[in-house]
């Protein structure tokens, strides 16, 4: 039984990594970015557009579509930058049930984001032992 344990959390540890190394981050359609990797997917969907065009700017509100077999409880962390200065942190959960299902909204701005431009990076991922177990990352420009 302990062998069979350790030989399931060994294969899940390799796994885990295996779909850590490669990560991809890839346009979708209309312009809205999408990220895939090992069967985990995300797209960007934009919540609140204030001036309508489609695409993330400073202000709008925005959320993920997700899907992954790799685990129940995926999340969603969302960092963005200006300048390599981080102005925008937050994390999301992405499953049924959560406490915290209101934290998939998340929206373009913060104290240190006051305005203008910046470079996003929202990575999918799971709460792991030792922090966020990532499964795919999407990297996306936010205009002003």
């Amino acid at each position: 039984m302990k062998r069979n344990l350790i030989k399931s959390l060994t294969l899940l540890i390799a796994v885990g990594m295996a779909a850590s190394i490669g990560h991809a981050g890839k346009g979708g359609g209309q312009g809205k970015p999408a990220g895939n990797s090992g069967g985990s997917t995300m797209a960007l969907v934009m919540y609140t557009d204030i001036n309508g065009d489609g695409l993330p700017n400073y202000g709008d509100t925005i959320t993920f579509d997700v899907s992954t077999t790799a685990t129940a409880v995926p999340v969603v962390s969302l960092t963005c930058s200006q300048n390599g200065v981080e102005v925008l942190h937050g994390k999301g959960d992405f499953f049924d049930g959560s406490f915290f299902s209101w934290t998939r909204l998340m929206k373009l701005s913060s104290q240190a984001w006051t305005g203008g431009a910046a470079d996003c990076t929202a990575v999918l991922g799971y709460d792991g032992r030792h922090g966020l177990v990532s499964l795919s990352t999407l990297n996306f420009h936010v205009a002003d």
